[in-house]
């Protein structure tokens, strides 16, 4: 199925005002389990760092929740956070302005053809690649934007029943992906084709995650999908639903897998 609308329908209830707009992140953060995992990658990332003016790439922003969490950890990091979609890119600047967030700026760049060479400390990009046929380009491209030593970190769907593909038969469970998954030794070569010099993934979405996704996230969409009116039901559903996602995540992001339908990885330059 197609996620854009839904998650364009999404986007036009929580900007209605900066209030719904931080609850709305508020709530990705805790119901998506790539967040609890990216975020744990981050603090580590931001340790004895907060006071040092550095560089932030947000590398397919979204809904800039990533950009909020991150800008909320430092006012000395300056953020640019880019997108393809105009809309979502607009939506932002306007909500960051409001909220007094200066050392933020969206801007509309396509990942294949954005370069800044020498700028960013670091770089995210969390479930872009997925969307994205000429990744390799887009790795180069990072990689020469980044200062030497900077780090890029990634999450995206792994081969393992990333994007809930399990059987070669299957097709991807979001139709804008052009990739179901990635084999973790294929994105390690990819970044170090591209010129990383070290890189590090390990997997995510391991059993219990991928309970938490079908509960807090597949089937949600799949009833979204089919009529809107489920948006009157929703918050009833998660009444039900929420606490045992929560506990899932929290056992998922603190437990180490030996396979699991997402990867988080992590490059140097």
């Amino acid at each position: 199925m197609y996620y854009d609308p839904i998650k364009k329908t999404l986007g036009q209830v929580f900007n209605r005002t900066p209030w719904l707009r931080r609850l709305f992140y508020h709530l990705l953060d805790l119901l998506l389990l790539r967040t609890w995992h990216v975020h744990r990658e981050l603090r580590r990332w931001a340790k004895g760092r907060t006071q040092e003016p550095l560089n932030i790439l947000d590398a397919g922003s979204g809904y800039g929740q990533y950009t909020y969490w991150l800008s909320s950890l430092s006012s000395k990091w300056n953020i640019l956070a880019v997108d393809v979609k105009e809309e979502q890119v607009a939506d932002s600047n306007a909500f960051f302005r409001q909220i007094g967030r200066r050392n933020v700026q969206f801007a509309v760049q396509d990942l294949v053809l954005y370069q800044e060479p020498n700028s960013f400390d670091l770089a995210l990009s969390v479930d872009v690649m997925e969307h994205i046929l000429e990744d390799v380009e887009v790795f180069r491209n990072i990689h020469a934007s980044l200062k030497d030593g900077g780090m890029l970190l990634i999450s995206t769907p792994s081969d393992q029943g990333g994007s809930d593909v399990h059987d070669d038969g299957e097709t991807s469970f979001i139709e804008e992906h052009v990739r179901d998954g990635y084999n973790i030794r294929e994105i390690q070569q990819k970044l170090t084709t591209a010129g990383f010099d070290r890189v590090e993934a390990r997997y995510s979405y391991g059993e219990p995650g991928q309970v938490s996704w079908r509960l807090s996230m597949k089937y949600p969409i799949l009833m979204l999908g089919k009529s809107r009116l489920f948006f009157i039901l929703l918050p009833f559903y998660y009444l039900v639903v929420f606490p045992f996602c929560l506990l899932l995540n929290w056992f998922d992001a603190r437990t180490t897998h030996d396979s699991g339908t997402g990867l988080i990885v992590k490059a140097w330059k």
